[in-house]
């Protein structure tokens, strides 16, 4: 009877096992027919075909054409960053590394909603004369909705030769008025400044203040002199704004972060599905700075500014002041094609000291302080005046108090304080 019972479970989780195979077999084959390249490399060649032979317009159904179409339709379909550059938009950004070019001095990014989004308007050129605002959507470009435009074109329109004019329309979700939600603005390009360090002094009581605007080749240079300057002048505690940084070059930034980070220590890493994108990279040995730092953040802070605003603040290094940043945390690696086109493609993510993942979160400052669209308006304005003659500075305007600033300050004078209370106690101790 037993024996009986025994065959029959045995024969009974033999079947088991056997639908259970079936279907893992049928899930995998399924699967695997839906990744069959053949199957759909046939299904694009007869939407291809279709294409030519019916479409009302027979001089846009090139194959050409259409499979640039279809390859900007591919790349811009995976995330916001990756897309695929024509011969001459592939140019233009090689262009753009070797020398100076017109334009209206914003860095854009698509925003993961998809829309053209501006990260951050560069100092001291048109856009940010004009008042637009890290966050900023751009809807139209002389009056073409950019919805249906990859980055690259948006890029190509907005540039073009110093002293000609372009006209777009911005959309501003901060704005508190719904009537200066959409505004137009025309404006003149111009050649686009690459000075990165400005505005090295010290504030008060020993508190330096440093400021920069975006990482280029010479940014970790021009940063060392001005913290020289400013410690031959008797600084003690420093402020470093990167507000409104949109980033650059990834060396540069590791360099100024291993100005505060001992040798050796991890600033960032890149992970990606590739291990050859698996990459670490490290402070430099060499002189430290340690006295108390305090790092300026805001949504324009991106890329590069995330990457030391992470670094600093996993490390225990520094006090992030301000508002979370942009989030734009991925490695994007430019593939040549053999028709002189090219693919910008995501191949690995940042990740902080801790792991922490950059890209769409962005890095929360410890101490977050809110500034509305108007008063951001005011304060880049006010800075772009800063530097000008009265007579060129154009209609007054009320100053306004810097109220990151103003808190980053107190911050160090606390800190400082505190130190110099635990330096008085210590002769008491050992009393």
């Amino acid at each position: 009877m037993f024996k009986k019972i025994a065959v029959m479970m045995a024969v009974g989780l033999l079947g088991l096992n056997l639908v259970l195979a079936a279907r893992i077999y049928s899930q995998t084959a399924t699967k695997a027919e839906k990744d069959n390249p053949y199957a759909q490399l046939e299904l694009f060649t007869k939407v291809l075909e279709i294409i030519r032979k019916d479409y009302v317009d027979p001089d846009r159904v090139g194959y050409k054409e259409l499979t640039y179409g279809a390859l900007r339709g591919m790349l811009s379909s995976l995330d916001p960053h990756s897309q695929f550059m024509e011969p001459e938009g592939y140019k233009e950004m090689q262009d753009d590394t070797k020398g100076k070019f017109g334009g209206i001095g914003i860095q854009i990014a698509m925003s993961r909603d998809g829309f053209v989004t501006v990260v951050a308007p560069i100092e001291n050129t048109p856009s940010a004369r004009a008042g637009i605002l890290p966050g900023d959507r751009i809807i139209k470009i002389e009056g073409k909705p950019t919805d249906k435009m990859g980055l690259s074109e948006v890029v190509r329109q907005l540039r073009g030769d110093p002293g000609t004019k372009v006209t777009f329309t911005v959309f501003r979700a901060k704005a508190k008025n719904p009537a200066d939600r959409v505004k137009d603005y025309t404006l003149e390009r111009a050649i686009i400044p690459v000075e990165s360090v400005k505005d090295a002094k010290i504030l008060e009581d020993g508190i330096g203040y440093v400021r920069i605007t975006q990482f280029n080749e010479p940014t970790a240079e021009e940063f060392e002199k001005a913290l020289e300057k400013l410690e031959s002048q008797g600084m003690d505690a420093l402020i470093l704004d990167l507000r409104n940084n949109p980033g650059g070059l990834l060396e540069s930034a590791r360099k100024v972060a291993s100005k505060f980070i001992p040798g050796g220590e991890l600033i960032v890493s890149t992970e990606g599905r590739d291990p050859a994108n698996k990459i670490v990279y490290r402070a430099d040995r060499g002189k430290k700075r340690d006295i108390p730092l305090v790092l300026l953040v805001n949504n324009g802070s991106a890329s590069g500014s995330e990457i030391v605003a992470g670094a600093l603040q996993d490390l225990k290094r520094a006090v992030l002041v301000g508002e979370t940043t942009f989030g734009k945390g991925s490695v994007q690696s430019v593939l040549p094609l053999p028709d002189g086109s090219a693919i910008r493609l995501t191949t690995a993510k940042y990740y902080t000291p801790s792991h922490k993942v950059i890209h769409e979160r962005g890095i929360t400052p410890d101490i977050i302080v809110p500034v509305s669209a108007e008063d951001e308006a005011k304060l880049i304005a006010q800075r772009a005046r800063a530097g000008l003659p009265p007579d060129e500075s154009g209609e007054k305007v009320e100053p306004i108090s810097d109220v990151q600033l103003d808190r980053a300050v107190d911050v160090l004078k606390g800190v400082k304080l505190f130190a110099l209370q635990i330096k008085k106690s210590r002769p008491a101790a050992k009393q």
